[in-house]
């Protein structure tokens, strides 16, 4: 799990799995990237590519961050999120917090 920043703006990588083994190192890492990212950026991006499993603790790390970037008046957007974590978000009914992007 990396952040980086790159020409489209900053984007957090998220692990293959954000499962509970994972989701503290994620947490620490996404909320630290958080507080280093301009409030002039728009939105905090999380790149999902890599990500095949997801469960409810990964899910639980997610609305989180999504609740700590929108206090900083930031959307949240995943980027090619998986099937399973949209079906999950839709599922949860929670859908509605992010923005999916590709």
């Amino acid at each position: 799990m990396r952040a980086t920043t790159n020409n489209d703006g900053s984007v957090l990588i998220a692990p293959t799995r954000l499962v509970a083994d994972t989701r503290d190192e994620f947490r620490t890492t996404a909320l630290t990237f958080l507080e280093h990212l301009a409030h002039d950026a728009g939105a905090l991006v999380i790149d999902m590519e890599n990500t095949v499993d997801v469960d409810a603790s990964g899910l639980g790390v997610l609305i989180l961050v999504q609740k700590r970037a929108k206090e900083r008046e930031l959307s949240t957007q995943l980027r090619c999120a998986p099937e399973r974590v949209r079906n999950l978000l839709k599922l949860t009914k929670l859908d509605f917090l992010f923005e999916l992007t590709n």
